[in-house]
C-alpha cells in the first residue's frame, strides 16, 4: 500500500541547510499498522508530512496504492490517504461547527449524500448526532480528536497517517482513542502509519516499526521486540530503557 524509496527531505540552503530525512526506505502492506519511532527531531513526523505534501521531497520516491505521488498532490491522492494531526486543539477550525468541518471535504470532492455520510462518520468514532452542531470549544480533547479522525475517514481513504494522535490527551483518553483506531482499522481495512515517541503506544497498535535517529533509519523490527526487549540495535535498546521511565532504584542510584 505504501512504498517509500530513498526519501530525502532538506530544508534551507547554505549554513541554514538541514537534512531532516536522509535516505529512508520502508514498505507497508495493505491493512498493516506500521510505526515510526524515535526521539524528538529524529525526522519521523517529517516523513509523514513529505508523504502528504506538507514537506518538500528533495529526492526519492513515494508510492501510495501503486501510484507515485506528484507535487502538488491530486484529489485522488487525498481520497486515498488522509492525515490525523497531533493536536486536536489546533487542527480543528475554532469557528467551524462539527457539521461544517465534516461537510467541507465532501464538498471539495463533490461527494453527494453528505447528510448520511456525516452521521455515519460520527457514529464510527463513537459520537452521536447531538455533536453535529457543536463548536470545538464545546468538546473535550478526546472528542476533538474523534472529530479529527471522523474528518479523515469521511472520504473513505485507504491509508491514515497518524502523527502522534494521542500525545496531547490525558492518559485515560489516550487508551480510548488507541482502541478506537485499532477497531476502525479492522472494520474498514485501513492501513496506518503511526508516528510516536511513545514505544508503548506503537507496540499496542503496530505490527512492525522503523526506529529513526537524526533523520536516518536505524532499525526495522517487529513490535514484539519492543515488548520483549530483544531489539538488536543499541540505540533501540536505549529507547526501550528510557521508555521504562523513573523508578525508585534509578533514583537511589543517582543519589
Amino acid at each position: 500500500m505504501l512504498d517509500i524509496q530513498n526519501l530525502n527531505v532538506v530544508f534551507g540552503t547554505g549554513r541554514l541547510r538541514v537534512e531532516a530525512v536522509k535516505n529512508v526506505s520502508f514498505t507497508v502492506k495493505q491493512g498493516e499498522a506500521y510505526g515510526l519511532v524515535g526521539e524528538s527531531g529524529s525526522g519521523k513526523s517529517t516523513v509523514l508530512r513529505a508523504i502528504c505534501g506538507l514537506a518538500p521531497i528533495t529526492s526519492g520516491r513515494v508510492i501510495v496504492d501503486g501510484k507515485e505521488v506528484t507535487t502538488p498532490r491530486t484529489k485522488d491522492f487525498y481520497r486515498t490517504a488522509q492525515m490525523v494531526f497531533q493536536d486536536p486543539y489546533a487542527s480543528l477550525h475554532p469557528r467551524h461547527t462539527v457539521d461544517r468541518t465534516l461537510s467541507e471535504p465532501l464538498a471539495i470532492h463533490g461527494v453527494k449524500d453528505a447528510e448520511a455520510r456525516i452521521l455515519q462518520a460520527l457514529k464510527e468514532v463513537g459520537l452521536g448526532p447531538s455533536f453535529r452542531f457543536r463548536y470545538p470549544h464545546q468538546l473535550s480533547g478526546g472528542q476533538r480528536q474523534r472529530i479529527a479522525i471522523a474528518r479523515a475517514l469521511i472520504l473513505r481513504p485507504k491509508v491514515l497517517l497518524l502523527d502522534e494522535p494521542t500525545s496531547a490527551l490525558d492518559a485515560s483518553v489516550q487508551a480510548e482513542i488507541l482502541n478506537l483506531l485499532d477497531d476502525l482499522r479492522r472494520q474498514l481495512g485501513l492501513t496506518y502509519i503511526l508516528v510516536s515517541h511513545d514505544l508503548a503506544v506503537v507496540a499496542h497498535l503496530c505490527e512492525r516499526l522503523l526506529v529513526m535517529r537524526h533523520g536516518e533509519a536505524v532499525e526495522e523490527t517487529p513490535s514484539d521486540a519492543l515488548r520483549s526487549g530483544l531489539a538488536t540495535n543499541e540505540y533501540t535498546q536505549s529507547l526501550i530503557q528510557a521508555s521504562q521511565g523513573f523508578t525508585r532504584n534509578s533514583s537511589s542510584a543517582a543519589a
